[in-house]
Formats: structure tokens, sequence, C-alpha cells
């Protein structure tokens, strides 16, 4: 028992650890790719429908391409919610996110978690906003801080 004491002392944080700044990661997708599966129904928008994508990613005056990304969403709520999933590939790694995403006209900012990444964002965590850039959503902002 007595050792395990010890190994546990030994492995404690000291109270005076400074703290973790966070990386920040801004970037502009253009949604080229996305393309609906519908799952049924007559109308345009079912409860159920997949969008996947595969979009470039530009830095964040949008001017040079810096990598890409993929993934897809679930619509829950038709005109509100999708759940997405998706990997944002740089040239230094991977950053891995998931999360309910606004849908629908006008719909307002959203945040995503973090959930890891590979290379210089491996253990990642944090979250990442979109920001719709005009009302059509042919391109969002991005804006990741991670730990």
């Amino acid at each position: 028992m007595r050792t395990l004491i010890v190994l546990l002392g030994a492995l404690a944080i000291p109270a005076h650890a400074a703290p973790v700044h966070p990386t920040k990661v801004d970037v502009v997708e253009r949604a080229e790719t996305d393309t609906f599966s519908v799952k049924g129904g007559s109308a345009a928008e079912n409860v159920g429908d997949v969008l996947t994508f595969t979009n470039p990613i530009y830095d964040a005056s949008n001017s040079k391409k810096v990598g890409v990304d993929q993934g897809y969403c679930v619509r829950l709520i038709v005109g509100k919610t999708m759940e997405c999933h998706w990997t944002l590939i740089l040239a230094k790694g991977q950053i891995m996110v998931d999360g309910p995403v606004a849908d629908g006209d006008n719909a307002p900012d959203t945040t995503l978690a973090v959930t890891g990444g590979t290379g210089a964002y491996r253990g990642a965590r944090g979250d990442m906003l979109i920001h719709a850039r005009d009302a059509k959503a042919t391109a969002y902002d991005f804006h990741y801080r991670l730990m």
C-alpha cells in the first residue's frame, strides 16, 4: 500500500502548472461537392436525408487552398438541424469534429466538438464554430479552437 501512495504522489499535477493555451485554426470551406441522398417522401427535405461532401479548404482570407474536408451529416429536424461528422485534412495533420449543425434559412452559427486529431493535431480537443459566409451557404468560416 505504501508503494501505491508514493506512485500516486509522483503523478500529481502541481497546483502552479501553466495553463494550456489554445491553438487557433481559421479556414474557409467552399461547399462545392455537397450532395444529399434523399431517404424518401415527396418533400425536398426529409428526416434521415444524408449529406456527403469532400470540399476544398482555403486559408482565412479565402485565397490559398490549404486542404480538404470530408464527411457526412444526417438530417434530424427538417429546416432546423443535422448531426454531422467530418475530418479536416491539412498538410500537418487532421482534425475531427462531431455535433449538431443548424440548418435552414438564416441558420445561426453553430459550435461543434473537436473529438481528435492526427499529426500536429494529435489528441486535439476543443470546439469549432461554423459561420455561413453568405445566405446561400456556398462557403463557411470554420474557427477551430484546440486545447
